[in-house]
C-alpha cells in the first residue's frame, strides 16, 4: 500500500473549518456587543433625555425584531430534507445461484476453458459471497443470454415492484412524485430507464426525470446529492417549492456478462448479483412526522485526474472485440487513495475539535519534523454511530475499515450484505442500512454514514440522522426480515 500522506488541499479544508469557526465566534461577539450598545444607549437616554424614553425603546425594539426576523429567515432558507422511506428488492428463490450451479453453468456454456472456470470459481469463493445470492433469469440460460430484451426484462423485474411498494407503503400515487432519478451504470437504453418508469406508471407530464449511467457503485449517493441540490435551489427562490423525490438504483447484469477469455474482464461475472433499491426523499413539512432519516450532509470528491486511478475499472473491448469491464490489480490501491483524500473533508465537518487538532498536529509533525511519523487517524465513532461501506467484496470492505481504524462490528453490515446478496452496486448501501434496522441498532438521533465509491473513481458520502425509533419495523419491506436471526456469520 502507498504511504499515507496529506495533501495541501486536505490541510486547507481542515484549516478552513477552524477559520470559519473563529469567524462565527467573532460574529457572535459583535452581535452581543451590538445588543450591549443598544441597551446602554437606552439607559443613557432614559437618564439624560427622559422625554425620549418611549422613542428610544421603540427604535431599539424595532431593530431587535428586524435582526431576529433576519436570523429566522436565514435559518428557514436552510430547508430540511428527509429520507422518508426506502425499499430493497428481494429476488425470488428461483433466481438463486449457488456455487455448484454457477460452476456447472460455466462448464455447460461451452465458452470458457477449464482455467477460466477455475479462476471465476476462485474469485467467487474469495469475494465473501454465500450460496444465497441471485442472478437474473437471462443468466440462468445455457449459454447465458446477454441481449437487450433480457436486460429490459430484468430492469422491469427489479424497478417496477420496488417503486410500487415504496409509494403504496407511504400512501402516495405516482402522480405525487415531483422528481424521479434512476441510476444504472452499465445499461443505458433509449428511451431511458427513467422514461420507462414514467410511461409504466403514468406519471405527471411535469415530473423532473433524470437517468444516471457510468457512475458505478457511487451512483446512489450521487443521486441523493443531486436531489438535495435541486431541493436547496427550489427553497432559495422567492416562492419556495417543496418536492417528493424517488431514487431508483440498480445494476442490470444481463448486458454486463462477459463471455470472453481474458481474466481481468471475468471478475464482474463472479461478484455482481441481482438487486435494487427505491428511496423516497422529501422536503415537505409533513414529511418530518413520518420520515425515518434526516439528510444532514453530502460530499463528493473526484479522482479521475489521476490516470492510474481512472483506468482501474474500465469498460472496453478485449483482444477479440468482446466488450466487458476490465478490473486491474490497482483496485485496493485506488480505494485507499480515493478515500484518503475524502476523509479530511468529512472529518472537518463532523469531528470534535480535539480530533481535528490531533490530526493537524500529526500532519505538521510528519511534514516538518519527522517524515517517518504516522498521521493520526481520527476516531469517527465520536461523531458517527453507523457505517455503510461499498459492498464491492470483503477485501475492499476490510481495507476501508482499516483506513478508518474501525472494528468488526462497524464493517459487519457491509460484510453481511456481500455475503447474503453479493455486490449490488450502489443499491448495496440500503441493504446495509436495512441490516442495521433489522438488528434494531439504529436509535433516534444516531448518525449513519453511507460511503459510495465508484468507477472514475468517485468517492461520495451521505450522512443521515435517525428521526424516530425504527425498532419493530423489520417485517415491512426489509429484505432481512426472514433471515436476520442467522446473522452475523464468520467470513474468513
Amino acid at each position: 500500500m502507498a504511504e499515507e500522506s496529506l495533501s495541501g488541499g486536505d490541510f486547507n479544508v481542515v484549516w478552513e473549518r477552524l477559520r470559519s469557526s473563529v469567524v462565527e465566534f467573532v460574529k457572535l461577539c459583535l452581535l452581543l456587543l451590538f445588543f450591549f450598545v443598544l441597551i446602554n444607549n437606552n439607559i443613557y437616554s432614559n437618564y439624560y433625555y427622559p422625554n425620549h424614553h418611549e422613542l428610544v425603546a421603540a427604535v431599539t425594539s424595532c431593530l431587535l425584531i428586524l435582526l431576529l426576523l433576519w436570523v429566522v429567515r436565514g435559518r428557514r432558507r436552510r430547508t430540511e430534507m428527509y429520507v422518508v422511506d426506502y425499499v430493497c428488492y428481494e429476488p425470488p428463490s428461483c433466481f438463486r445461484m449457488p456455487f455448484s450451479l454457477f460452476r456447472e453453468h460455466l462448464h455447460l456454456a461451452g465458452i470458457f476453458d477449464q482455467k477460466s472456470v477455475d479462476f471465476m470459481d476462485k474469485i467467487l469463493r474469495l469475494s465473501g459471497l454465500s450460496e444465497e445470492t441471485h442472478l437474473p433469469p437471462a443468466l440462468h440460460y445455457i449459454p447465458p443470454r446477454s441481449d437487450h430484451a433480457g436486460a429490459m426484462e430484468e430492469a422491469r423485474t427489479v424497478l417496477f415492484p420496488i417503486f410500487e411498494q415504496l409509494l403504496s407503503g407511504n400512501g402516495l400515487s405516482p402522480r405525487d412524485v415531483d422528481i424521479l432519478v434512476v441510476n444504472c451504470s452499465g445499461f443505458c437504453p433509449d428511451p431511458s430507464l427513467a422514461s420507462m418508469v414514467v410511461s409504466r406508471f403514468g406519471m405527471r407530464d411535469d415530473v423532473r426525470c433524470f437517468n444516471l449511467t457510468g457512475m458505478g457503485c457511487s451512483a446512489n449517493t450521487v443521486a441523493v446529492d443531486m436531489v438535495r441540490n435541486m431541493m436547496m435551489a427550489a427553497s432559495s427562490r422567492p416562492r419556495r417549492r417543496t418536492y417528493n423525490a424517488v431514487i431508483l438504483s440498480t445494476e442490470i447484469l444481463s448486458t454486463g456478462w462477459y463471455p470472453g477469455k481474458e481474466r481481468p474482464f471475468m471478475v464482474l461475472n463472479s461478484i455482481f448479483r441481482m438487486g435494487g433499491a427505491a428511496v423516497l426523499m422529501s422536503n415537505k413539512r409533513e414529511a418530518k412526522k413520518t420520515a425515518k432519516y434526516k439528510l444532514i450532509w453530502t460530499l463528493r470528491t473526484q479522482g479521475a485526474f489521476d490516470d492510474r486511478r481512472y483506468s482501474a475499472a474500465y469498460r472496453e473491448e478485449d483482444s477479440e472485440g468482446i466488450t466487458g469491464v476490465r478490473l486491474n490489480g490497482d483496485v485496493l490501491y485506488v480505494a485507499g487513495e480515493t478515500l484518503q483524500s475524502h476523509i479530511p473533508i468529512l472529518g472537518a465537518r463532523f469531528l470534535p475539535y480535539t480530533e481535528i487538532l490531533l490530526f493537524l498536529a500529526s500532519t505538521l509533525k510528519k511534514k516538518f519534523l519527522d517524515k517517518s511519523a504516522e498521521i493520526y487517524v481520527p476516531n469517527f465513532k465520536l461523531a458517527i454511530q453507523h457505517f455503510c461501506f461499498p459492498a464491492t467484496g470483503k477485501s475492499v470492505v476490510r481495507e476501508t475499515a482499516k483506513r478508518l481504524k474501525l472494528g468488526e462490528e462497524d464493517m459487519e453490515p457491509a460484510l453481511m450484505a456481500v455475503y447474503r446478496f453479493g455486490n449490488q452496486s450502489s443499491a448495496s448501501l440500503w441493504y446495509e442500512l436495512a441490516y442495521l434496522e433489522a438488528k434494531n441498532r439504529v436509535k433516534k438521533g444516531d448518525r449513519v454514514w453511507q460511503l459510495g465509491m465508484g468507477t472514475g473513481p468517485k468517492c461520495n458520502s451521505v450522512v443521515l440522522q435517525c428521526c424516530r425509533p425504527i425498532s419493530g419495523e423489520t417485517t415491512r419491506n426489509n429484505p432481512w426480515a426472514d433471515c436476520i436471526h442467522k446473522y452475523p456469520v464468520t467470513i474468513p
